[in-house]
């Protein structure tokens, strides 16, 4: 790399982790605001907002990462623009192509620490975020569901008509194993207890219906343990629950949900796409930020940051509505969530022809 490079670099790099800094510390002063009378009425000490806090600013930033790429971006060139060093460093036969390689490292740079610590850092942080959102700053959870369905290993499927999440109790409950699609054995009772000492299920009440080489075998009692592929927090609540996964556990857990055969898979590969996706968008919009600032306009430096800023709205809206068509069921989930990464990268192809070159 040349001066040149390590020049832009630097400014890029600096740039980007001071308006980072200050729209995250922006955030957090109206976040707390909001919340603090929450705090107070829960009697939250001192100690616990602080550790709410160190974990909610990289989660904050790493939600703004994209965005602030792009600003970052803009701010650094618009003003290089203005001073002529764009001008300068074109005049030195350094081509725009040859000029964006600096661009392209810093975003690499930023895209990898963001896919590294989105997969792995930020979701440990946000085990203690979430959960001190739902025990503070929500009303308590309670599982409302009916007839719920699982599939807890390739032939077995169980049944619960309710599950009381406060005693973690299941009422009406049915077991099946299917072989093929055969029925070799049903088990029906009354309650299904979780047990903390020994990490089983009880079934109470149960009744067991067997059948073997075309008979059938009834047996019943009072109680009776049982080792299912489920737990408690499987009847939890579910909000923001795949924030909380690194990326092996939400590849396991979508394993896990689709040999269950549940209906909320496409929500953890919505999560799973972005992770991927991320990195992507940073080149992207940093690519799309050099272009539209390079030029010096006489419109001044003021007008090429705001349009900048009108792209990155254009660009939230466009990602908003791929994720919402994605949740939707509408089209693969894979491909909405890349639609903001097609439509922008085929933008900033259109726009590197009008240039100089």
């Amino acid at each position: 790399m040349k001066k040149i490079d390590w020049y832009i670099l630097k400014k890029l790099l600096v740039t980007f982790v001071f308006v980072v800094g200050l729209l995250v510390l922006i955030i957090c002063v109206i976040d707390f605001t909001e919340k603090n009378d929450e705090f107070i009425k829960n009697e939250v000490s001192a100690k616990l907002i602080r550790g709410y806090y160190l974990r909610f600013i990289p989660y904050m930033a790493s939600l703004l990462t994209p965005i602030t790429v792009f600003i970052a971006t803009v701010l650094v060139t618009a003003k290089m623009a203005a001073k002529t060093e764009i001008i300068a460093i074109l005049a030195a036969g350094i081509s725009f192509k040859r000029m964006m390689f600096p661009y392209l490292t810093a975003a690499m740079i930023i895209g990898i620490a963001s896919f590294y610590l989105n997969s792995y850092v930020i979701p440990d942080a946000n085990k203690f975020r979430i959960d001190f959102e739902l025990k503070y700053l929500e009303d308590p959870f309670y599982n409302t569901d009916k007839h719920i369905h699982f599939k807890v290993s390739p032939e077995g499927y169980v049944y619960l008509y309710r599950y009381d999440n406060r005693r973690n109790i299941g009422t009406t409950v049915t077991l099946e194993r299917v072989e093929g699609t055969k029925l070799t054995e049903k088990i029906t009772a009354r309650q299904l207890v979780w047990v903390d000492s020994t990490a089983r299920w009880k079934l109470k009440n149960w009744q067991r219906r067997s059948i073997l080489n075309h008979m059938e075998i009834l047996d019943d009692g009072k109680e009776i343990d049982t080792l299912l592929n489920l737990r408690p927090v499987d009847f939890g609540n579910k909000d923001r629950h795949w924030e909380t996964m690194t990326m092996n556990e939400l590849s396991d857990y979508i394993k896990l949900q689709k040999l269950r055969g549940a209906d909320d898979v496409p929500l953890y590969e919505i999560e799973q796409d972005i992770r991927f996706m991320q990195p992507f968008t940073v080149i992207i919009l940093m690519a799309i930020g050099v272009i539209v600032s390079a030029r010096k306009s006489r419109r001044g430096t003021a007008f090429q940051i705001a349009l900048g800023f009108l792209i990155a709205f254009m660009f939230i809206i466009t990602f908003t509505l791929a994720k919402s068509i994605a949740e939707a069921g509408s089209m693969n989930t894979v491909l909405a969530i890349w639609i903001p990464n097609i439509i922008f990268s085929a933008v900033s192809l259109l726009l590197y022809k009008t240039v100089p070159q």
